[in-house]
């Protein structure tokens, strides 16, 4: 049995590989920063006032990206759009190109984790907003230093069983 032949332009809609690494990089600082305002800052005893804190407004905006990322897909996330005009230009050309659908997959593995933090923070559950942003950070660092998708690789495993349907490349 021979393997499906690819469409023509198969190859255009393969991202640079680098990009969701570099997003992964902004978003790992991000997220280190929002442990360290989640370690320093005492937990308020009102949901506005948990809301308000440092933490929570800048975790929030990462689900926010988060969320962008999982609907629009890596292609059309702000840090994409950011490496392709400003980075990917200063770089040689990739090496490498893959499938932008594990990496979108893995920006809805990130909108679950920190959403569930955020939504427990504001819940007032101690520790909830460190505790995801610590984990949404190990994924995030491991696909920046290491090339490491931990989202892209459930997404592989979810494939072969069968429980999500493989997605072309936009």
């Amino acid at each position: 049995m021979s393997a499906p032949v690819p469409p023509v332009n198969a190859h255009a809609r393969l991202i640079d590989a680098r990009g969701p690494r570099f997003g992964a990089a902004v978003t790992s600082v991000l997220l280190l920063v929002v442990i360290l305002l989640g370690l320093t800052s005492p937990l308020s005893s009102s949901v506005l006032g948990r809301l308000t804190e440092p933490g929570a407004l800048l975790l929030a905006a990462l689900v926010a990206l988060f969320a962008w990322g999982a609907v629009a897909g890596v292609q059309r996330h702000p840090y994409g759009v950011l490496f392709r005009r400003l980075v990917a230009p200063r770089l040689g050309p990739p090496s490498e190109r893959e499938d932008p659908a594990p990496p979108t997959f893995a920006q809805l593995v990130g909108l679950l984790v920190t959403a569930t933090g955020l939504v427990l923070h504001l819940a007032g559950v101690p520790g909830a907003l460190v505790v995801a942003a610590a984990a949404a950070f190990v994924a995030a660092f491991l696909n920046a230093a290491f090339a490491y998708c931990l989202g892209c690789q459930l997404y592989v495993l979810l494939v072969r069983a069968g429980l999500v349907r493989r997605r072309p490349a936009a």
